[in-house]
C-alpha cells in the first residue's frame, strides 16, 4: 500500500508541475489550484509512504516519477524539445527507479 501511496505522491507532484507552468503562462484561481493542490496532496502522500519505505529509496522515487513525468508531459503538451539523447535519459531515469524499487 505504502508503494502505491508514493507512486501516486509522484503523480501529484507531476500535476503540481503542470500547475507551475499554467500559473506561469496564465496566473489565475484555476492554475493557482492546480499548482497548490497538487504539492499538497503530493506532500501528503510521501509523508505516509515514508512510514515504512527507507527516505532515501522513497525520495528518489517520487523525484524520479516526478522529473520523468514533467519531461514527457513537457515534450507532448507543451512543444518542449524532442531528442533521442533525452528520451535516453529519461529511460535512464525509470530504470534506475525500477532499481531502487527492487532493492527495498
Amino acid at each position: 500500500m505504502d508503494w502505491l501511496m508514493l507512486i501516486g505522491a509522484g503523480l501529484f507532484e507531476i500535476a503540481g508541475v503542470i500547475g507551475i507552468k499554467r500559473v506561469a503562462q496564465n496566473n489565475n484561481w484555476t492554475n493557482n489550484i492546480i499548482l497548490i493542490g497538487g504539492f499538497i496532496i503530493s506532500f501528503q502522500l510521501l509523508i505516509e509512504a515514508m512510514g515504512t519505505i527507507p527516505l532515501a529509496t522513497a525520495y528518489a522515487v517520487w523525484t524520479g516519477i516526478g522529473t520523468v513525468g514533467a519531461a514527457v508531459v513537457g515534450m507532448i503538451f507543451f512543444k518542449e524539445p524532442k531528442s533521442w539523447l533525452r528520451i535516453g535519459c529519461i529511460l535512464g531515469i525509470i530504470f534506475s527507479v525500477v532499481g531502487l524499487k527492487l532493492v527495498s
